[in-house]
């Protein structure tokens, strides 16, 4: 009966180790069979493609509330470059108001984003750093 304590300790230990030891093998061989799929690495949105976004939400939200003001740009989440093309887009919808009715204007946003930014993204993202 001696050696029945530190028999257990032996067992309780190992059986601690265990656990810890099975997260520090290697990966497992290629003829194993994987219990998980891989997960598809997520999906970015391109800086065209989030100015285009960024640009139509803000411009419809101005357009509509039928405000002079812009903004701030920065609490927009808009570089500069973006804010200019939100500014030049907004005056041309509220002629095109003027001149065809709102839905006409209001197509001319999303028209005019997408076109502005496709033009400004068109070599990648702009340099001047990230608020040009």
């Amino acid at each position: 009966m001696r050696h029945r304590k530190p028999l257990c300790a032996l067992a309780f230990v190992t059986l601690l180790a265990a656990p810890v030891a099975a997260g520090c093998g290697s990966s497992p061989s290629a003829d194993a069979p994987r219990s998980e799929s891989p997960r598809p690495s997520p999906a970015t949105t391109s800086p065209e493609d989030l100015c285009t976004a960024l640009i139509t939400k803000w411009g419809r939200q101005i357009y509509d509330s039928g405000k002079e003001t812009y903004g701030d740009y920065q609490s927009m989440g808009l570089s500069n470059g973006q804010y200019m093309i939100l500014r030049d887009t907004l005056d041309l919808a509220r002629r095109e108001r003027e001149r065809q009715g709102s839905d006409a204007g209001r197509k001319l946003i999303a028209r005019q984003a997408r076109e502005r930014c496709a033009e400004r993204y068109r070599h990648g993202v702009p340099s001047g750093g990230p608020w040009a």
